[in-house]
């Protein structure tokens, strides 16, 4: 189907719709969210996410949309592919549309899917990250990213947290939002030093990436003994609540030199699980 017109509906949902909207449609049910570029979109196919509609810049059809078509063919059939819409647009439109100019030249509308309940996504956990607040879209894609790549078994998300699923993240993780598996703390579920208490009473070792007077190294061989192990990171910034960071069993530095206080949370985390995941006889690292 071939948008002329920037100002048509059909787009709406493509580029008018806020995070919070989309999330919103269908409810009570799990709303929709969008994802960009076929790396993404493909990941979050072979994920299991159900694909809605798709927008396509005309240049584009034949060559980064072509692989996508093929892996909604394999995984629905022909009948499912030529039922969904599939819009098209010249680079003009689709730039001002979004705002890109640099434009990715593939979206796809997909049906989001039920959270896992914590107790059920922490039975089979051992070593997680715990993304604490962190309100940053860029940082919340690139902290999985990193938890995906360096071996950890799953990231949980406090409910302030930013979603992973929305744009930015998905597309800062390089998809990897579909292939580590995360859950968020519902707004009914342990908040603040009740969450930190629940992980140590399913079994959880608590660390929190924190300057204090008993902060040890991120390396500490103690921290890699543990049988179940759980990062905590908190917002760029502020970082994490004083009470959080008592509440914790351990805190965690990484060593610093030539008068730099800290790192960018996203890049602390890769160091962080890198380090505690190194020759640990959980992961392959």
């Amino acid at each position: 189907m071939n948008i002329r017109e920037l100002n048509d509906p059909e787009l709406d949902i493509f580029s008018r719709c806020s995070e919070v909207q989309l999330f919103r449609i269908n409810e009570p049910d799990p709303g929709v969210f969008v994802a960009e570029s076929a790396n993404v979109i493909i990941r979050a196919l072979e994920a299991g996410y159900k694909p809605l509609k798709l927008l396509v810049e005309e240049e584009r059809i034949e060559t980064e949309a072509a692989p996508v078509f093929e892996v909604i063919r394999r995984l629905y059939g022909d009948v499912f592919l030529d039922s969904i819409p599939v819009y098209s647009a010249k680079r003009e439109i689709v730039t001002a549309l979004t705002g890109y100019k640099l434009v990715r030249g593939l979206w796809a509308v997909f049906l989001r899917q039920g959270l896992p309940e914590l107790s059920g996504f922490l039975r089979d956990k051992l070593r997680i990250t715990v993304l604490y607040d962190v309100v940053n879209p860029t940082n919340v894609g690139a902290i999985i990213r990193s938890a995906a790549a360096l071996g950890l078994d799953g990231a949980l998300l406090t409910n302030a947290s930013v979603d992973p699923l929305t744009r930015r993240s998905a597309r800062v993780s390089m998809g990897t939002v579909f292939q580590l598996p995360w859950t968020k703390v519902l707004k009914n579920g342990p908040r603040g030093t009740e969450l930190i208490k629940y992980l140590q009473n399913t079994g959880f070792t608590t660390a929190a990436m924190a300057l204090t007077d008993d902060t040890v190294n991120v390396d500490d061989p103690a921290l890699k003994a543990k049988d179940r192990l759980a990062v905590i990171l908190g917002t760029e910034g502020t970082g994490l609540p004083d009470d959080i960071i008592s509440s914790c069993d351990y805190r965690i530095m990484i060593p610093m030199h030539h008068g730099v206080d800290s790192l960018n949370v996203a890049a602390a985390s890769a160091v962080c699980f890198y380090e505690l995941l190194k020759s640990d006889n959980h992961c392959n690292i």
